[in-house]
């Protein structure tokens, strides 16, 4: 369990400048007012509170990519849609009560709806833990923004996407925060917490988009060298290889992602071309020197042994994820969370590839996740004790 930070390491609530928005947060968040109750009653309520968060985000983890509601309609089972009244629907005990089961059809309830409840409630109490001696604001910012976290982390790993409801949504959010406690960057003025936060907020978003445009460059497309005379069938949701299908959606991420290829024959509904150069972009269709609408063609066949077509090292909602969390954390928690999230991925990834289970794509969104997360807890001191190993192995001594 994360272990509070000794007060000097942060400026004490108490030392910042009154400005308007620090005031209203001392008027609200009193010190006083809650070491009048006991610090673990508090334990208590956190965790509690971060279940009922938790269920709201099993909602928002199922709904949001499907582009739903998170308000109405109300919780329901996903086999029978039978509304799900409040007395069966309480955070943790329920699931374990119906034996994560349906309680009226009976069809079986994903493990993670528990899962997602027990880990916010674990990350909220954790977050009084660490922080609540010295600001219960800070412990509240700090417990919604694992909450997102949480929320981005599963639904990236199922969908391979995070809405922007999450990483544009981060990003003001982080800014408010900021605004209403400098304390989250350990800052004592409003002006330099928001400093903080726009320069993590561009940091963030400045090296992801980088990465991004090198990995183009690099990675950015993909070969496929077929046996003589293969027939590849262009329909109006992907490309049909003999053994697989790849989705117009995992191809054309931008307007200049063009498919490639040169085809002895190329059959259409009403038409026939040989020998031909071929150019699939998401506007375009250029067969030769003749141009057309993708949408009015519903359908194509291309004879060839050789395609092109483009690949994405990196997805924009790694960018605007990595821009949130500059925004609740700040440059030097973005290179933290960039580098260890890196490293995370790629021993994953090695790791499935030595397996034999090499994963068509990685998502790249939990892994900064767990790297954020790391930061608020401990980052600081593993920092500075990389920087103390690196000071000793360097050493004019050594």
């Amino acid at each position: 369990m994360p272990v509070a930070h000794p007060p000097a390491m942060l400026p004490s609530s108490a030392a910042i400048d009154h400005q308007p928005s620090t005031t209203i947060v001392s008027a609200a968040f009193d010190p006083a007012a809650w070491s009048a109750v006991p610090f673990h009653f508090w334990s208590v309520v956190f965790f509690v509170f971060g279940s009922m968060v938790g269920s709201f985000l099993n909602v928002c983890i199922h709904r949001l990519p499907l582009g739903q509601s998170v308000v109405s309609p109300g919780s329901h089972c996903p086999a029978c849609k039978y509304a799900i009244p409040w007395y069966l629907n309480i955070p943790l005990l329920t699931w374990v009560y119906l034996g994560g089961k349906c309680r009226n059809c009976r069809a079986p309830i994903s493990v993670r709806y528990f899962l997602v409840e027990l880990l916010t409630a674990i990350f909220f109490c954790g977050c009084w833990l660490a922080f609540g001696a010295q600001s219960a604001w800070l412990a509240l910012i700090y417990s919604f923004f694992l909450a997102g976290l949480i929320a981005a982390t599963f639904i990236d790993a199922e969908h391979e996407i995070i809405p922007d409801e999450i990483t544009v949504g981060g990003i003001l959010a982080g800014l408010i925060c900021s605004c209403l406690l400098p304390l989250l960057h350990r800052q004592t003025s409003v002006s330099g917490a928001m400093r903080e936060s726009g320069l993590g907020i561009v940091v963030g978003a400045g090296i992801i988009y980088f990465f991004v445009r090198m990995g183009k460059l690099v990675w950015g497309r993909q070969t496929f060298l077929l046996p003589p005379d293969t027939r590849i069938i262009f329909t109006e949701t992907g490309l049909v290889f003999p053994d697989k299908e790849i989705p117009y959606e995992e191809v054309f991420y931008r307007p200049s992602d063009t498919v490639c290829l040169h085809a002895r024959i190329v059959e259409l509904v009403d038409r026939c071309y040989r020998e031909v150069q071929i150019r699939l972009s998401s506007s375009t269709l250029q067969i030769g020197d003749e141009k057309l609408n993708p949408e009015e063609v519903p359908y194509m066949e291309a004879v060839t042994d050789r395609i092109v077509v483009p690949r994405e090292a990196m997805g924009l909602g790694d960018l605007k994820f990595m821009a949130a969390v500059g925004a609740f954390l700040g440059w030097q928690g973005v290179l933290f969370s960039l580098f260890l999230s890196s490293a995370l991925g790629s021993v994953v990834g090695l790791s499935l590839t030595a397996l034999g289970r090499k994963p068509k794509r990685l998502a790249y969104g939990p892994y900064i996740s767990t790297a954020a997360a790391l930061w608020i807890f401990a980052g600081h001191p593993i920092v500075g004790w990389y920087m103390r190993l690196m000071a000793s192995l360097f050493s004019p001594g050594h």
